[in-house]
């Protein structure tokens, strides 16, 4: 029987643990049920809504913790039960989505299972998020602004969806607007997020180590986007796969394959198994 090195692999979703094709290869799951019948702990770790991952985890078979909202909620697999649940203030949320609207820029607001959208229903990058995960947007009519105040919601994540090309100056404008205050980030080609301060994936990850009585140098992250950077570094170990960014695979300690080859069974069986 195979015996576990690593206590912990904490691996993203989109792009890392899930293929471009939406599908998770035999390879893999059996990589991930060798290590957890081993008695290693696999955790996912998405910047997903709580109600997009649940079901996608649960069809793995994986049981135990799994954080959402970039690790703003994290909630046990089996019963949905939230662990642990942070969020902006109303106000917070208000004062978002208007400099995001003054700056001309399309919303998308998630409080708790419901993401609120102000792009138009048939908006192609919409259908595509959508579809992606599972999740109808609710059509917000006006400002984003005012619906979050009208309806109090405390938002674990906000984001503007743009275009590739405008992304990184989108980016850049909001860290330096709100960098000393919330978490700005990016994961897919065409998402600009925001989340509360120190709710990212790295305070995730060491808040499932600490759950699983697990040291931090005696765990693995896996991702491919910026999002991925603060698990990167608080891992013992950071890996990224082959079609992560760049400027990720700066920071991590190891390459690994492709989201489409296989990165993760190759990463549980080089760091996980011994």
């Amino acid at each position: 029987m195979s015996k576990v090195k690593c206590g912990l692999i904490v691996s993203d979703f989109d792009g890392t643990l899930l293929s471009t094709k939406q599908t998770i290869s035999d390879n893999v799951k059996n990589a991930i049920n060798e290590y957890v019948a081993a008695g290693g702990i696999f955790a996912v770790c998405t910047g997903r809504m709580l109600a997009s991952i649940l079901p996608r985890v649960r069809s793995l078979g994986l049981k135990g913790l799994v954080a959402a909202y970039q690790g703003t909620v994290i909630a046990d697999i089996e019963s949905g039960r939230l662990i642990r649940s942070g969020g902006f203030t109303v106000d917070e949320g208000v004062e978002i989505c208007r400099v995001l609207e003054d700056h001309g820029e399309a919303i998308n607001t998630y409080a708790d299972d419901a993401m609120y959208t102000s792009l138009a229903g048939d908006d192609k990058l919409l259908s595509v998020y959508e579809n992606v995960t599972g999740i109808e947007g609710v059509r917000v009519n006006g400002k984003m602004s005012e619906f979050v105040k009208e309806h109090s919601l405390s938002c674990q994540k906000i984001v503007s969806v743009v275009m590739p090309d405008k992304k990184r100056a989108l980016y850049d404008y909001l860290v330096e607007k709100f960098s000393e205050r919330f978490e700005v980030t990016y994961s897919a080609a065409v998402l600009v997020e925001l989340s509360p301060k120190g709710d990212d994936k790295g305070a995730a990850l060491k808040y499932i180590a600490d759950y699983y009585k697990i040291p931090l140098e005696n765990t693995v992250a896996v991702g491919d986007n910026l999002n991925d950077l603060p698990m990167i570094e608080a891992a013992g170990t950071g890996v990224a796969v082959a079609n992560a960014l760049e400027e990720l695979k700066t920071y991590a300690d190891d390459v690994c394959p492709s989201c489409d080859d296989d990165g993760i069974a190759f990463v549980i069986r080089k760091y996980g198994l011994a």
